[in-house]
């Protein structure tokens, strides 16, 4: 399993049905082969041959039989977490976290740093030291590590693994490149195949493969407000070369008059990653001398350092000043995500990357921002909803990419 292929897009029938018996094993075993084969609509003598493959690999076990209806009684299998395990990184709008996983995704080990500057180098260069910790960490688990997933910001291109990333230079954004590519380095230097993706497409299948309990077919992640995560029909959509997800249109050249009243920016213009909350903060207290005084006794933090963890923490309580460019920034990103429902008509809505801290009252407002401004057929069904894997939500997903991988190619 070690010299698995993780850069594999194009799925034969028969790796389809692996991932499909593993996956059915992870979230309901122990279960018999019967009901496998009931669940799937294949007979069980072709079930049993794939079992037979896996217990081979050790990534089955059988367990005590289960209660008989007649006759004899079927055995129990179930995944065994303990098969292999994984490494996920990923980078979130406060911190980036580094996971050690078994294979069912339960965490072994974490550990997690301030998120680092927005220099391409410094957020490589940190994605490589927090592996290095995990597995400073996990001596006894390195023999059975199968692969590393990153889940990073930026345009990542499949077919080369080179990572376009947004870089603001003054008022305007620029993309530049890593020179040399960021799986390229870490399969140097730790010799594990390594998968790179995007963090909200990571986040979005580790959402659906991890935590969302019923069976959504038709996904939105909402990384933040600058990108998005999608999942079609069950499977996540990347586009032609992986570049899709990315909820804003940009041209340097006449960036500074694309500006509407509602929104500073307009809805459809890049955002800053922390939607523009900080920044407006920072506006409004420099209007107001006392109210800057007392926002910074609230949070022990000078002017100049606010961050967005600092708003929500006075928003929580009850700075006007904070919870007043929160409830902008929601009916903003409720705008923004009205566009994506009348478009894409998803099943449920995830809002992470670190909003989630927002609270209640944030996603309130999304919520109703979206309704009122989307097609009502469109939402009457719709679940718009915190990320439940939270700050691990981007790390668990890469890491479960890699799973996935590592299920359909035994």
């Amino acid at each position: 399993m070690r010299d698995v292929d993780l850069q594999k897009e194009i799925l034969s029938e028969k790796e389809k049905r692996n991932i499909e018996i593993l996956d059915i094993l992870r979230k309901r075993g122990p279960i018999s082969r019967p009901d496998i084969s009931r669940d799937m609509g294949i007979n069980v003598v072709t079930i049993s041959s794939c079992i037979d493959e896996f217990i081979k690999h050790n990534l089955v076990f059988e367990k005590e039989l289960d209660v008989s209806e007649g006759g004899r009684r079927p055995v129990l299998l179930d995944l065994n977490p303990r098969a292999g395990f994984v490494v996920g990184v990923g980078l979130n709008l406060m911190n980036m976290v580094g996971l050690l996983v078994d294979f069912k995704g339960n965490i072994i080990t974490k550990t997690q740093n301030p998120r680092p500057r927005t220099s391409v180098k410094e957020i490589s260069e940190s994605v490589l030291d927090i592996v290095r910790e995990i597995l400073r960490r996990s001596k006894e688990y390195t023999a059975n590590i199968h692969g590393i997933g990153v889940g990073i910001a930026g345009l990542v291109n499949k077919k080369n693994g080179m990572i376009h990333w947004p870089q603001k230079t003054d008022h305007y954004y620029t993309y530049a490149s890593i020179d040399v590519p960021l799986r390229g380095l870490m399969e140097k230097e730790f010799n594990l195949p390594t998968l790179v993706e995007n963090d909200a497409t990571s986040a979005c299948f580790g959402e659906h493969w991890l935590n969302l309990g019923q069976d959504y077919k038709n996904v939105l992640y909402m990384f933040s407000g600058v990108g998005c995560g999608i999942m079609i029909n069950g499977e996540i959509y990347r586009g032609a070369q992986g570049f899709a997800g990315e909820t804003s249109i940009y041209n340097y050249k006449e960036q500074d008059d694309f500006n509407c009243k509602a929104g500073a920016p307009c809805f459809l213009k890049r955002w800053d990653i922390d939607l523009g909350i900080v920044e407006e903060v920072k506006k409004d207290l420099l209007q107001d001398r006392e109210k800057a005084e007392e926002f910074s006794k609230l949070t022990r933090m000078p002017l100049e350092s606010i961050d967005l963890k600092n708003v929500l923490t006075a928003a929580r309580m009850q700075n006007s000043i904070a919870s007043g460019a929160l409830e902008r920034a929601a009916k903003r990103l409720g705008i923004k995500i009205a566009g994506l429902v009348n478009l894409l008509n998803p099943e449920v809505v995830v809002i992470g990357g670190g909003l989630e801290e927002a609270g209640d009252e944030f996603l309130r407002k999304v919520t109703s921002t979206v309704k009122d401004w989307s097609f009502r057929e469109s939402v009457e069904d719709l679940k718009v909803i915190y990320s439940q894997l939270r700050e691990n939500a981007v790390a668990l997903g890469a890491a479960s990419l890699v799973m996935q991988r590592i299920f359909a190619q035994v």
